[in-house]
């Protein structure tokens, strides 16, 4: 049985270059909330974090971006629960002490200096990355229910590309086996097409893991094949964690890029030549060590292939979703839709 970490195939994209994009963000947020049937509690602690974050944009940075998503998790008794996740994203100055800056009366723009206090104050969780010249990168996640939480860190960025309603790249996670299991797919193209061939991938891999134990990746991806003749076709990539086994198992068709890093050593994990839907000749499966506090990362290639976060001092540190939103923010080609999925195991702390 699985516990699903994320099934969001796109989210909420709200650019803070003006005063106005401020009320545009806590709309975004608002509506949100509304069609996830967030309580009245939630939802206004929701509409101060998001006027919070990107006012402070706007005064610290100038320019922005706030990202919003919806996010799966359980209470302590169990239960499934849903989230709302905000990433606010600037490439601004950044900040010496990003503790420091967390206490009411700090502030660097002459204002009263209580954004950051509030946010935190405000939020079930809450994370922040920041360095001199490098900008800043704040995740903060309300809670329909009191005390949720995820197992794993679960970060995801999938956004279209600039122009298009619908993404074409897609991310799937959960929890499976007591291990974890997760796709990021791109389907060829963009647009509504890519989209519904991203779509099918996702969805056959979700009722897949809905109904049996999870088989090795490498079996997992000829029923996508089958799943997407009619469509366009993607490229794919599924990975697997044993915990236990202290492995990483992993399958990819196309230009789905794979590794894993810690302490800023990377490991790649290489896809074969194909298409998902269309040229499909042979599924190769490989395997690397899996070790606490690793990261795996997968992406489309609407990121470069040439990412680092060597010149990012602790950020490896950071909340997977953090790490997710640099990665993008820095590193998106700006070309095609992109998709950014990061992992680790263990709650936010």
């Amino acid at each position: 049985m699985e516990t699903v970490l994320t099934a969001s195939r796109s989210e909420e994209c709200v650019a803070v270059n003006e005063t106005v994009d401020v009320a545009a963000a806590r709309r975004a947020a608002a509506d949100l909330a509304r069609r996830l049937g967030f309580a009245q509690e939630p939802a206004a602690r929701l509409a101060l974090v998001l006027t919070e974050a990107a006012t402070n944009i706007l005064k610290h940075a100038g320019h922005g971006e706030i990202l919003l998503r919806s996010v799966m998790g359980n209470t302590a008794a169990g239960a499934a629960v849903r989230g709302i996740e905000m990433l606010a994203i600037d490439s601004g100055p950044g900040m010496r002490d990003a503790r420091a800056a967390m206490t009411d009366g700090s502030s660097t723009a002459g204002t009263y200096g209580v954004g950051l206090g509030a946010i935190r104050r405000q939020s079930d969780e809450f994370d922040l990355y920041s360095w001199p010249e490098r900008g800043t990168i704040l995740r903060a996640v309300l809670w329909e229910a009191p005390g949720a939480r995820q197992p794993w860190q679960c970060g995801l960025v999938c956004l279209p590309l600039a122009g298009e309603q619908r993404c074409g790249d897609a991310g799937w996670a959960a929890t499976v086996d007591d291990g974890l299991l997760s796709m990021v797919v791109d389907g060829l193209g963009h647009g509504d097409a890519a989209a519904d061939a991203a779509e099918g991938a996702v969805q056959v891999l979700a009722d897949m893991a809905a109904v049996s134990r999870v088989r090795p990746p490498a079996e997992l991806v000829p029923p996508m094949h089958a799943a997407l003749q009619k469509t366009r076709g993607a490229a794919v990539a599924v990975a697997s964690i044993d915990v236990q086994a202290g492995k990483v198992r992993f399958a990819g068709v196309g230009n789905i890029a794979c590794c894993t890093s810690l302490d800023g050593q990377r490991r790649h994990l290489v896809s074969v030549n194909g298409i998902v839907g269309h040229n499909l000749r042979k599924v190769q499966q490989f395997e690397t060590p899996w070790e606490d506090g690793m990261l795996l990362i997968l992406h489309s290639d609407g990121l470069t292939s040439r990412w680092s976060l060597d010149g990012y001092p602790g950020v490896e540190q950071a909340h997977a979703a953090v790490i997710a939103a640099l990665l993008y923010r820095d590193f998106y080609r700006g070309r095609d839709d992109v998709s950014v999925m990061v992992l680790r195991q263990g709650e936010a702390g």
